[in-house]
């Protein structure tokens, strides 16, 4: 009878999301920020994608970049906040098992995308600024096409072995996920297998994600407040740094976020499981959603335009 009772899960048809252990009774309240952040990330990264495609003057190498992280945050947003908010909402946990993997990849593969994309834009500032003469034919539209093409298919190629390796796995433990979304970590713990091959992949794959595109971004913006340090004025200074400060707060709230729940989830053992939950979904919503704000209210461009056709009815 023991027996039937600890049911094999060698190939679970479903996995069972828990939400927030601990604080199922306020699932509902904290529904309300999360729905609020999805809500702006979704119109906010719309209306990014609609003014640059409306405005010819900013079919430009450093607006086609932002698309393309417009495009990345609402992919991350839409990977997990419908699962989540239904969660809260209807108590529906359930998830198929082909789905929760699915999930799994495209979260991890387009965070990736977003690190790429952070450091294409650095290399569009670098050009424009450090060498100006050079970036009309450096960046042309099949240079930021190929640079986009290479980003995505980085993240796709890297994050494949993870899910190949949780595809045949055997999970012999349970099916329940203590999470609000199939997080690789929650779900390599359910496995009845040796994962470390698992998890030393995935070392290795965010330090040379995270770690070379950091140094690239610092290596870049060094040279770049080099040049805009050695500028006669400081009204030519203060210029040509607004148009990356948008970028370097991008950039932060990305990479602090996302440091904070690695290193907590990683080294925090005393952290309440609670905490390291709301962690891991908070550095997934807050850059979708404060991306477009950055930029909406950083650069000239797009907020003029979005003013202009907010005044005129689209006119």
């Amino acid at each position: 009878m023991s027996d039937s009772n600890t049911t094999d899960f060698t190939n679970p048809s479903t996995f069972i999301l828990l939400g927030i252990p601990g604080l199922e009774a306020a699932h509902v309240w904290i529904s309300i920020p999360f729905c609020a952040m999805y809500v702006i990330a979704i119109l906010g990264n719309f209306t990014i994608l609609f003014i640059v495609k409306t405005e010819p003057s900013l079919h430009v190498p450093m607006f086609y970049f932002l698309c393309m992280l417009a495009v990345t945050d609402l992919v991350l947003s839409m990977s997990i906040l419908p699962k989540t908010l239904s969660i809260f909402w209807f108590n529906s946990r359930e998830i198929d098992f082909s789905a929760c993997l699915t999930q799994m990849y495209f979260l991890h593969c387009f965070l990736m995308v977003e690190s790429g994309i952070f450091v294409a834009m650095a290399l569009d500032r670098y050009v424009a600024i450090c060498h100006p003469l050079r970036h009309a034919t450096t960046l042309t539209n099949a240079m930021v096409a190929s640079i986009g093409l290479a980003v995505v298919l980085r993240g796709g190629m890297l994050k494949l072995p993870s899910l190949l390796l949780a595809r045949q796995w055997p999970y012999c433990r349970t099916n329940i996920i203590s999470h609000t979304h199939c997080e690789h970590l929650a779900v390599v713990k359910l496995a009845c297998a040796d994962t470390r091959v698992s998890s030393y992949y995935g070392l290795f794959v965010l330090f040379c994600v995270i770690g070379l595109d950091g140094i690239f971004i610092a290596v870049s913006y060094t040279q770049i407040l080099r040049a805009i340090f050695s500028l006669p004025t400081n009204d030519a200074r203060l210029k040509t740094f607004g148009t990356c400060g948008s970028h370097l707060c991008a950039i932060l709230s990305f990479y602090i976020p996302c440091l904070f729940s690695f290193l907590t989830y990683r080294f925090g053992h005393n952290v309440p499981l609670h905490f390291h939950i709301l962690i891991g979904n908070v550095y997934l919503l807050v850059p979708p959603m404060i991306n477009p704000i950055i930029y909406g209210v950083r650069t000239k461009q797009i907020r003029d335009r979005l003013l202009w056709f907010i005044t005129n009815g689209g006119t």
